[in-house]
């Protein structure tokens, strides 16, 4: 028997009442490939209610328990791959990359290949940081599989402290674009709450208030938002984080009730406007470079995925 490196549980909600189940777990687990998920039903580490669960195609049912296993890798393989980068900047002690939606940040069970690792690992060979282990060289900070965006890599262990100390004292400049669902009436507001895995769906974060079950865990969550464009029943945004907690953006605005436009996690999947993803981009990213010392601020322009769907929503 395989030894076991983690296990989730997930109670399924009206959200995903009639949908098939290996697709509410591919939108679920994001580090996880597809045809991972597919060898995990095979194999038998899927229950549903208690008993193992082979059929994928199952329609969800509300109140439903579904349990994953996921089997300890048998051996590490994380190769160089020569996968095109955007990078914006690069110098001896870091770079920043504009990351594409849909590529994973770092390795995962079943997910060794195709990540930003493997072509980090390709474009800077041996000169990545070396802090966070062999899955995540380099890697200071994440963004989710299908966020686009902007992100600081370090390639060197001195910068990689730095650039820590940075996240860790709320010092770097994320903004990011999103369009939510629904007219966001204020010009601008500040969600400050609390957030933690969700007892109730270990694969989801959520917001936990003193008493909820799960609260002794949370962390100070902090993200400012301001419109910058109204469409009646959506609302383009700019998000400020000021923490950097999981899925931060998408559970506060899940919480206010104005979740991300695509984000089947923590909003409906249906009335999508052709949106394939959630709708957020990391489009400006500012830090002191740790090295020289200087203020450095980097800002991309939206995808083109992210572009139809406006033009779209705008009647364009």
């Amino acid at each position: 028997m395989d030894s076991i490196l983690e296990k989730l549980e997930v109670n399924i909600t009206c959200e995903n009442e009639g949908t098939r189940l290996d697709l509410v777990l591919s939108a679920a687990l994001e580090d996880y490939s597809r045809t991972y998920i597919q060898k995990l039903f095979e194999k038998g580490n899927i229950s549903l209610d208690g008993r193992i669960c082979t059929e994928k195609k199952h329609k969800c049912k509300v109140g439903e328990k579904v349990s994953i296993t996921i089997p300890m890798p048998k051996r590490l393989e994380v190769e160089p791959e020569d996968i095109p980068l955007d990078i914006v900047f690069e110098d001896e002690d870091l770079l920043v990359v504009n990351k594409p939606p849909g590529m994973v940040v770092h390795p995962a069970p079943g997910n060794y290949s195709g990540t930003l690792v493997n072509a980090l690992m390709h474009h800077c060979g041996d000169d990545l940081s070396s802090i966070n282990g062999i899955i995540r060289p380099g890697i200071v900070h994440r963004i989710d599989k299908d966020t686009s965006g902007l992100l600081v890599v370090a390639k060197t262990d001195v910068a990689h402290v730095g650039l820590s100390k940075q996240l860790a004292d709320h010092s770097i400049s994320r903004k990011y674009n999103a369009i939510v669902y629904s007219n966001i009436k204020d010009d601008e507001g500040t969600v400050d709450q609390p957030i933690g895995r969700d007892p109730g769906n270990r694969l989801r974060n959520k917001v936990l208030h003193e008493g909820m079950q799960g609260f002794q865990s949370a962390k100070s969550a902090i993200t400012h938002y301001k419109v910058l464009e109204r469409f009646g029943d959506f609302t383009l945004i700019e998000a400020v984080l000021e923490t950097g907690r999981t899925h931060q953006i998408r559970v506060h605005m899940a919480y206010i009730r104005h979740p991300l436009l695509g984000d089947e996690l923590y909003g409906p999947s249906k009335n999508r406007q052709g949106a394939k993803r959630q709708m957020l981009h990391a489009r400006v990213l500012g830090f002191v470079h740790p090295v020289t010392g200087h203020y450095m601020e980097f800002e991309t322009q939206i995808p083109e995925d992210f572009e139809k769907v406006l033009r779209k929503i705008r009647g364009a």
